[in-house]
């Protein structure tokens, strides 16, 4: 896949694109871009711009947009993901980048019952979310909320295409309610499917939260037969929705680096 660079939309104007900062010395240094070379830079709100450079220094990179495309790298749905927030901030962020690179549009700190750290390295999150996005070839940069209570994430939970992870053994397997939703919903002409999906903290949701959930429609679903890590059970649980979505589509393929 060809790098890409980030720019927000305030660095377009008329068909003309200003790159300054890290990703200008990126170009300009590290890659020795030279005047009538052609990049890809994404500005994060699905759009993704060719754009050819006409003046090329370290401070400052100039170029004109040939050609966009639009929603680019995006999946055929919008899934948010509240985690609950980790005592260990590193684990979270593993977790930030890989929910990226597997197609999340918005991430929601979780505050529950054992959840005992309420902040986040907001700049350093930011900088995560921009990496990812370049590197997985999206267009879109995920929203990062705020910490949120539970109750408050679902009082917005729509009961098609809602869950929350539990161990139960009763629950289904994710991908399975997963491809019942998406069956649901595979008329090409409907907008994309807004999903939920939560995963617990240290030690997952407590019975009462699980059943607090439940009461407003979010189904309960189950990772396997393994105990997972708060942050590993976010990343399987966002990979096996992407893939349920992928097998409809098979002519989408999944690059690696």
């Amino acid at each position: 896949m060809t790098t890409q660079f980030y720019a927000p939309p305030s660095a377009f104007r008329h068909q003309r694109l200003i790159l300054n900062g890290d990703e200008a010395k990126h170009i300009a240094r590290s890659l020795r871009k030279e005047p009538g070379d052609v990049i890809w830079v994404v500005d994060g709100e699905g759009h993704r711009h060719e754009v050819e450079l006409n003046h090329v220094r370290p401070k400052q990179v100039v170029g004109t947009v040939q050609s966009t495309e639009h929603h680019a790298g995006e999946p055929p749905y919008r899934l948010t993901v509240g985690l609950g927030l980790l005592k260990n901030r590193n684990r979270f962020e593993t977790f930030l980048e890989k929910a990226v690179e597997c197609g999340v549009s918005r991430i929601i700190p979780l505050q529950t019952e054992r959840t005992h750290v309420e902040s986040l390295r907001e700049k350093r999150a930011e900088n995560i979310l921009v990496a990812a996005m370049k590197q997985s070839g999206r267009s879109v940069l995920p929203e990062l909320d705020e910490p949120t209570e539970l109750p408050d994430v679902l009082r917005e939970a729509n009961p098609d295409g809602s869950w929350i992870c539990h161990e139960a053994a009763a629950a289904p397997p994710l991908p399975e309610a997963v491809r019942h939703v998406r069956d649901k919903s595979s008329d090409e002409s409907t907008a994309p499917a807004e999903l939920l999906l939560l995963v617990g903290p240290e030690g997952g949701f407590s019975e009462a939260e699980v059943q607090e959930a439940s009461d407003v429609g979010v189904q309960p679903v189950r990772l396997g037969p393994h105990r997972l890590r708060a942050e590993t059970a976010g990343i399987v649980a966002t990979s096996a929705i992407s893939l349920a979505y992928a097998d409809a589509s098979p002519s989408d393929a999944t690059s690696f680096l």
